[in-house]
């Protein structure tokens, strides 16, 4: 009786009140961005935000620079397919935040560091900072704007009716004016009011959701019942429990722990306390995401089974048919707050990269000032990339999320091995991390490529080797190109000489305690101070929380 697809509503206008909701939450974001665009005056400020932050607003910016719309569309959908399993990358990201706070944040704070590249070329050369800075603003610009962009196009166009490309122009423009203003700060406490936001109204659309199918455990009886086993045999195309448990920490190591977009808002905290803090308040808010993105993807599937067999439609057709006047205004803000809150990440973090790791580089004397405007010039240009990928946001396939995991699978093991082993043993060198990163970046080429030259053919590779090649799950992959690439860097590092262990003060476990010169790239700056004795309770008492609740849950929903 609950079955409504005959009478699915397919699109719908927008009412008064919903429009004054998302209007009042442009002014918000605009109001914060303007007042940060004012008070922003150094580099530090800038890039760091003042290194001033507390964990509430980095856990919150943390949270919502992840959450992007590519999660509503891409978490529901994969929901409205496959069930629960796809949430297994939310609560595994819950566990790698803790490993961000509890390991890689001290030596990030204590080196004193703007980026991801500027440690990797401390710990090892020049040549790997290119590389990790290169990589990752190309990664920024073909997958996460891309995807985004298209994301929040699929459900405004559903919902709404906004062309796909006006839509596209609005939101890149918006996000590039208080993200060009106000600097990290700017970017930061507009994530804050952002994740409230979010929060509010897609929790209000699974409550609604639920309450439709008559409660969870109805809602069992109404799909398939392996949609709510997260645990999947080997053998799953999608994800098998070895992919999920071996592989998929691979990928989060390094993009919870090495990308510039989620660092950088660790190292803008007042001291380490507030910084592990801030990564323990995310891992909470990461359960979120699969009850209240995933859950309502598998509401869609049983509500409306007609107008989910494109997946992409799971999220927009429940906001369409399920949601009141004033709460549509609401979830369409959330939805806005998404993309606007990742996309500002985006382009400050990508900004900062093209500043301090290539501007800096090639003119060490350049000015405070000079930086900023730089820096803003940069975010400016990474605005204009994302005008140009409008045109052919319309291209990027169905089934979002697993394609941006896969791409991630191919870029991300050699990054988390340089940076793993990095810190674990100083003989490493950086002649080994530049063999291995390069040979990790033929590997994923290698079978990215590949794996699109397949479907242009309809999948007619015939030779052994490629379709093994091809046909392994993406996060197996990713565990081969792990072992390859560290036992590349191991092997070519032992054949090389040792680096000096004085260039390796305070970078891994073994010289944590020597003596180390903080000159991250030539700007004066304040260096954030340790965590206290209270601090350091508090955190250990809310990770073994958030440990015991994960654990907790994958026993629930094995």
């Amino acid at each position: 009786m609950l079955f409504a697809s005959s009478v699915a509503v397919t699109h719908r206008a927008l009412a008064t009140v919903d429009l004054v909701i998302i209007g009042v939450y442009f002014a918000i974001v605009f109001g914060i961005g303007m007042y940060f665009a004012r008070k922003e005056r150094t580099s530090e400020d800038y890039f760091l935000a003042g290194r001033d932050i507390g964990w509430f607003f980095i856990g919150a910016s943390l949270f919502v620079s992840n959450i992007s719309t590519e999660h509503f569309i891409g978490l529901s959908g994969t929901g409205a397919s496959s069930g629960l399993a796809v949430g297994h990358f939310e609560w595994l990201a819950c566990l790698i935040l803790l490993i961000l706070g509890w390991v890689f944040v001290p030596f990030y704070l204590r080196s004193n560091v703007f980026t991801m590249p500027e440690f990797l070329e401390r710990r090892f050369n020049r040549q790997c900072a290119v590389y990790l800075a290169g990589i990752s603003i190309i990664a920024y610009i073909f997958t996460k704007i891309s995807v985004q962009l298209y994301a929040a196009s699929v459900v405004l166009e559903r919902v709404a009716g906004w062309k796909l490309w006006e839509t596209a122009v609005v939101l890149v423009i918006a996000t590039g004016i208080y993200t060009v203003a106000g600097g990290l700060a700017a970017v930061i406490y507009t994530d804050t009011v952002q994740t409230l936001i979010l929060i509010t109204g897609a929790v209000a659309l699974t409550i609604i959701g639920l309450g439709r199918v008559g409660g969870l455990e109805h809602l069992r009886t109404m799909v398939p019942p392996d949609y709510f086993h997260m645990i999947k045999p080997s053998s799953d195309s999608n994800f098998p429990w070895t992919g999920i448990f071996f592989g998929a920490p691979i990928l989060g190591i390094w993009y919870w722990c090495t990308d510039q977009v989620i660092v950088q808002r660790v190292l803008s905290a007042r001291d380490e306390g507030h910084a592990k803090a801030g990564t323990i308040f995310a891992g909470f808010l990461k359960i979120l995401p699969v009850f209240m993105l995933v859950l309502p993807g598998i509401i869609a599937f049983a509500l409306f089974p007609e107008q989910v067999k494109k997946p992409d439609f799971a999220y927009p057709t429940l906001v369409l048919n399920l949601l009141p006047v004033g709460l549509v205004g609401l979830v369409m803000a959330a939805l806005l707050a998404a993309v606007m809150g990742a996309m500002s990440s985006v382009f400050n973090s990508a900004s900062t990269l093209v500043t301090l790791d290539f501007y800096k580089k090639l003119r060490p004397q350049a000015s405070e000032k000079q930086l900023v405007n730089f820096g803003r010039v940069a975010t400016g240009v990474m605005v204009l990339l994302g005008l140009l990928w409008v045109p052919f946001i319309h291209y990027i396939s169905s089934q979002l999320y697993i394609y941006l995991q896969s791409v991630q699978a191919y870029i991300s093991p050699p990054i988390s091995a340089c940076f793993i082993l990095g810190i674990l043993w100083p003989r490493l060198n950086g002649s080994g991390a530049i063999a291995s990163l390069l040979t990790g970046f033929v590997m994923g080429a290698a079978r990215f490529v590949m794996e699109l030259a397949d479907r242009a053919s309809g999948g007619h590779f015939d030779s052994p080797a490629a379709r093994w090649l091809i046909d392994m799950n993406f996060l197996h992959y990713a565990i081969f190109m792990f072992v390859v690439c560290s036992v590349v860097l191991i092997g070519v590092s032992l054949m090389t000489p040792a680096p000096d262990r004085k260039r390796l003060a305070g970078l891994t476990f073994a010289t944590v305690g020597d003596k180390m010169e903080t000159i991250a790239v030539g700007i004066p700056q304040r260096k954030p101070a340790f965590e206290t004795p209270t601090e350091h309770a508090i955190n250990v008492v809310f990770s073994l929380m958030l440990l015991a609740t994960v654990v907790g849950l994958w026993i629930y929903f094995r």
